[in-house]
């Protein structure tokens, strides 16, 4: 399941940092974060997983949960290798998790 479902206050701090608040296992919370820049690179201009830095290369990032709560979506304008930028995203549920309220990279 993902992370987002058992979570509040979901943010990116600095670019690259997600935080949250995360449900544990017997129902308290905890304080959680993840650097996606140690899971996520920059392509040529698309993000992908099992990369690293992404945001060394972006602009605008944000975080969203789209599609009637369901998709928690990373955002951002990635450059490639001409200079060129273009509005790319990803879901974050792909890979990240919760795991007894600590994220987790799948």
């Amino acid at each position: 399941m993902s992370f987002h479902y058992s979570a509040e206050d979901i943010r990116i701090e600095d670019g690259h940092i997600l935080k949250a608040r995360l449900r544990r296992g017997d129902g308290e919370w905890n304080d959680s974060e993840i650097d996606l820049n140690h899971h996520i690179g920059n392509n040529n201009g698309h993000f992908y997983w099992d990369g690293e830095n992404f945001s060394g290369s972006a602009e605008d990032i944000e975080f969203t949960i789209e599609g009637d709560g369901s998709v928690p979506v990373l955002r951002a304008t990635l450059f490639d290798q001409e200079g060129n930028g273009q509005r790319r995203d990803v879901n974050l549920s792909e890979r990240i998790s919760n795991n007894d309220g600590n994220f987790n990279y799948n």
